[in-house]
């Protein structure tokens, strides 16, 4: 029996580890290892999951460029083992995502078989219901486990095997990552398709939702958002999958956001990571059967910077209304966390929590609000052991990669690896967005897989579009202690920072002195309304200034920015960057109609005469109103 002396000191102690888990991003600690950063090869398109092959390459799955390439870290030699031509990827979360390597591949067991995750086009499962846009490119996209089988003679993939398909997939909070499990199954993320926010808003979360017996039968995987996915290796539910509410299907569990990071522990533990809202990315360990809380609860349910907002239950029409993180609209139904009562796994830490009343405008991010939030974007883990001739002092730790702080988070773990173990530290940060992880098998290089383009953090305090190292591998090989005058980021070079603090966008164009008003109809806006919903809200908001992914297409930012040019610059910009994954691919009188539309956000009037992008559009000045 506990003593009252020991239960106090127990209660402390679980204190300090919550305490620990839920502190802002100000407590990181600084790095006490220094490495070494070697490039490994960089201009990869999308370089998405790394992993150490038993061939001892590097095998990555590059997003947008259909790819799964080995790279040979000690040359950065690239050799395309495959290309997958099925892969769709129209946006900024979708494309190839995820590869397992099946344990046995390469050890003569005839089992040399890589698994793969990526979305598809696929018309013949049926349309989403939840894509009203006929042009939409996201009306048919859903996602598939593939298995192929690798030759080592001639160093290719082929043989292509469906595990599964018609997944859910969408424009936003895909997830997608992969794993072969110690148990001879696949795991898989599905994220919550970004539903409730941006282009999305009047979506309601599906990630309490389970599957109905029906929908199984019927192979109807639509209520497998939010969830990790158990399966067996021909895509079949497993007999021992956790049985929920009565039902057992592929979920595993479930009251998931956005959960790009997967990986196990040698003793079959499972981490997650998981991409949170204003506050709250979570790190998390995956039970069977497990509730995450997603949307009731964003991190541990302490009613701290997060109430459900319920947009498409408003009492006034939710697609008459403009979504705002910041300032929800009062006909928007709110809950606190507190008034979630189904029984839920907490977090193993958070990245990172802060108090109610928090002001999340910060004027270094000079509009883009979302980059100088507490969530730092987890895009990966990796549970690591020094097991002696490793990383001294990382007996059990796991590695995080941030994509809007270009950095490596390390969370130190008790010796069960159930719970956190002590305050997160901060390695490698940079002008990059860090993608995932790989580690060399003597424990001594973290390898970093890194973003080709997208908007993240400066080392000066407010954010850039520049990458330092795009679409790259990185090394960080370790070559020591840190000490107080050591470098602040743990890398034995001097990082990049930027001159600017706000993002500025790179117009190359003139200042147009003598112009014209610009012109447009209204028809015309209204169809560029459409296409934007489509294919730009995910990124740029559904008011042009609330979105978590791109730049203002509206208010100071966009003034700032965009008066004095022609809107022949801003026609030209739109079609030469969007979508972001296949540039120029939409048909031209789109890009006009978007644009028409961006300036009747900006409180332009629409005419009698249509936009069009030719030397018209080039006389034409762009002016924004006072408001």
């Amino acid at each position: 029996m506990l003593t009252p002396r020991t239960r106090l000191t127990t209660l402390l102690l679980t204190l300090v580890c919550v305490a620990t888990a839920q502190n802002g991003p100000e407590t990181a600690l600084r790095p006490d290892k220094q490495f070494r950063k070697t490039v490994i090869t960089d201009g990869l398109d999308g370089p998405w999951e790394i992993t150490w092959g038993p061939d001892a390459k590097i095998w990555v799955t590059e997003r947008t460029g259909k790819r799964i390439t080995r790279v040979d870290p000690a040359t950065g030699e690239r050799k395309v083992a495959g290309t997958i031509d099925e892969v769709f990827a129209p946006g900024g979360q979708d494309g190839l995502l995820g590869m397992a390597l099946h344990p046995q591949l390469l050890k003569g067991a005839g089992q040399d078989y890589v698994y793969v995750y990526y979305t598809y086009i696929d018309r013949a499962k049926g349309p989403d219901p939840n894509v009203t846009d006929l042009n939409s490119p996201y009306r048919f996209l859903y996602g598939k486990i593939v298995r192929l089988t690798y030759n080592a003679q001639s160093g290719l993939l082929a043989q292509p095997q469906t595990v599964i398909d018609g997944l859910p997939a969408g424009n936003d909070h895909n997830a997608g990552r992969l794993k072969f499990g110690p148990d001879q199954k696949l795991y898989v993320t599905i994220g919550d398709q970004g539903h409730n926010q941006l282009a999305n808003v009047c979506l309601a979360v599906q990630s309490q939702r389970l599957p109905t017996a029906k929908e199984l039968s019927a192979k109807d995987y639509v209520a497998y958002q939010g969830k990790s996915l158990r399966i067996n290796l021909d895509g079949s539910i497993p007999a021992d999958n956790p049985k929920i509410e009565g039902l057992v299907s592929h979920v595993y569990t479930r009251g998931h956001r956005n959960p790009q990071g997967l990986d196990f522990a040698p003793d079959g533990t499972i981490y997650s990571s998981e991409q949170g809202p204003k506050t709250d990315d979570e790190v998390n360990v995956l039970k069977p059967g497990g509730n995450y809380g997603w949307p009731h609860v964003a991190g541990f349910k302490d009613g701290k910077a997060y109430e459900f907002a319920r947009w498409a239950e408003a009492t006034t029409p939710c697609s008459q209304l403009k979504f705002s993180d910041l300032a929800i609209h009062p006909s928007v139904p709110r809950e606190p966390e507190s008034a979630f009562t189904k029984p839920m796994v907490d977090p193993l830490a958070t990245l990172f929590t802060v108090p109610t009343g928090t002001n999340f405008k910060d004027e270094a991010c000079g509009g883009i609000d979302y980059i100088c939030w507490p969530t730092v974007a987890v895009s990966s883990v990796e549970h690591y052991q020094s097991k002696g001739t490793g990383i001294p002092g990382w007996d059990r730790v796991l590695l995080v990669t941030a994509l809007k702080r270009g950095s490596l988070y390390v969370v130190p773990l008790k010796a069960d690896g159930q719970a956190a173990a002590g305050f997160i530290s901060r390695y490698f940060w940079s002008e990059n967005r860090y993608r995932d992880t790989a580690v060399s098998p003597d424990g001594r290089t973290i390898y970093v897989a890194t973003d080709p383009s997208g908007l993240a953090g400066t080392a000066a305090g407010g954010i850039t579009r520049r990458m330092q190292n795009a679409g790259a591998i990185l090394a960080f090989t370790y070559v020591g202690p840190n000490g107080p005058g050591g470098p602040a980021n743990g890398v034995l070079e001097a990082p990049q920072v930027s001159q600017t603090k706000p993002a500025t966008e790179d117009l190359r164009g003139e200042i147009v002195v003598n112009g014209i008003p610009p012109q447009f109809t209204a028809s015309q806006a209204a169809a560029g309304k459409v296409a934007y919903n489509s294919n730009c809200a995910v990124c740029h908001g559904n008011t042009g200034t609330n979105g978590t992914m791109g730049t203002p297409l509206g208010g100071e930012y966009f003034k700032k920015t965009w008066t004095g040019r022609s809107v022949r610059a801003l026609v030209d910009k739109s079609r030469k960057t969007m979508p972001p994954s296949a540039p120029s691919s939409l048909p031209g009188d789109t890009y006009e109609s978007i644009v028409a539309y961006i300036l009747e956000l900006n409180g332009l009037p629409a005419g009698s005469a249509p936009l069009a992008g030719g030397d018209e559009a080039g006389r034409m000045v762009i002016k924004l109103p006072s408001k």
